[in-house]
């Protein structure tokens, strides 16, 4: 019996899991990788540059952590979760108790389904164009996932919509007005709403601009509560912190009040050091605005070179991606640019509307983005 229930349980939720994405790439990498100057991996967004020494400096510092450390997070590291809010998002007036570390960020997307409770006949809304923890989060639930960005056509047995904004992979940025109508009809259908907005630090419709996207928290979107919302947040992106795991969620005190029962349960805990390398990152602007200089000039490198090969740009607002498109199958533009030793990821991985559009990773270092833009002008 138990068996049994065990096989039907694994049919319930392992069937619902999507490919893993970047298995598809085998072939072009294949190809990429024989070119005779070696492949250019503009596939993934994984940073290459070192973390910065003063981080490094802290994880170090904090390494006699012999005691258990708080699933909460210190009191230092939640008040500089606060502080940033502040300084850098337009969000004041947080407190300590609506900041909650995570292991990372994607581990919080893809667990907070069902530690909302959420199950069979429960819908999580996600965009259209989307990296698929979203809907793989809705899986482990056994919720049903639900692709719009409307939010007129949420249905009624919505529980959770999530926004990623900038968005993966397209960059594209919700405006205050966009997500403040997201955050209304989440409201009317009772609803938590979850922004993740780990590409903040890294906007380019200005790009010389010192400001952060939109938050979901902003006062201007949120009103003067900030029940039932949350911002999730990363600094894998901004301070390479990816091999850390470094992420926080803030907003809805009394949502992280029972999230965090729930991680104390599972023992979901930071590292003690992670936490104070964290704290650290939080305080310094200045690695942060060099991080995106280096992201800034491989950018307007990449961008003139996919142009003169033939390539339309498209949103790339913020992040760490171009998405491109020269009116052609995804697939014979990745297998373009693969016999040309670059390897990047096809659009339909995301959506349906990515058929035609490749993603281009920013996060090669300078000697290979400039190789790739030799061999794009070739």
């Amino acid at each position: 019996m138990a068996l049994h229930g065990t096989d039907h349980a694994r049919s319930g939720i392992d069937h619902r899991l999507p490919d893993l994405p970047f298995d598809t790439l085998a072939e072009f990498a294949a190809t990429a990788r024989r070119h005779p100057d070696g492949i250019v991996d503009l596939s993934m967004g994984s940073p290459v540059d070192p973390t910065p020494q003063i981080i490094r400096d802290a994880l170090a510092d904090a390494t006699d952590a012999h005691a258990y450390p708080t699933v909460l997070g210190t009191i230092a590291l939640r008040s500089a979760i606060v502080d940033w809010y502040e300084r850098r998002r337009g969000v004041p007036g947080l407190e300590p108790a609506e900041a909650l570390p995570t292991i990372g960020s994607k581990e919080f997307i893809a667990g907070l389904p069902g530690w909302l409770g959420l199950g069979p006949g429960d819908v999580v809304v996600h965009p259209t164009s989307a990296y698929p923890t979203y809907a793989v989060g809705a899986a482990l639930a056994q919720a049903d996932p639900v692709a719009s960005d409307d939010p007129a056509e949420w249905p009624d047995s919505t529980r959770l919509i999530w926004l990623n904004s900038p968005r993966n992979p397209d960059g594209t940025v919700l405006d205050l007005e966009q997500l403040r109508r997201a955050v209304e009809r989440a409201r009317q259908l009772g609803a938590v709403i979850a922004s993740d907005e780990c590409y903040a630090e890294l906007g380019w419709k200005d790009e010389w601009s010192d400001a952060t996207t939109p938050s979901v928290l902003d006062p201007r979107v949120v009103g003067d509560t900030r029940r039932g919302v949350l911002s999730v947040y990363s600094l894998s992106k901004q301070s390479n912190l990816a091999g850390y795991r470094a992420g926080f969620v803030a907003g809805d005190a009394e949502i992280l009040a029972r999230l965090l029962a729930v991680r104390r349960h599972s023992g979901l805990i930071t590292p003690a050091p992670v936490q104070e390398a964290m704290r650290i990152a939080l305080s310094d602007p200045a690695h942060v605005a060099d991080q995106k200089r280096r992201y800034r000039d491989r950018r307007a490198l990449l961008v003139g070179a996919l142009q003169s090969a033939g390539f339309r740009i498209e949103a790339s607002e913020a992040g760490l991606f171009i998405w491109a498109t020269r009116d052609e199958s995804a697939l014979d533009s990745v297998a373009w640019l693969a016999d040309r030793g670059i390897l990047v990821t096809p659009g339909h991985i995301y959506s349906a509307a990515g058929a035609n559009h490749v993603r281009v990773a920013l996060t090669a270092t300078d000697e290979r983005i400039a190789a790739a833009a030799t061999r794009l002008a070739s």
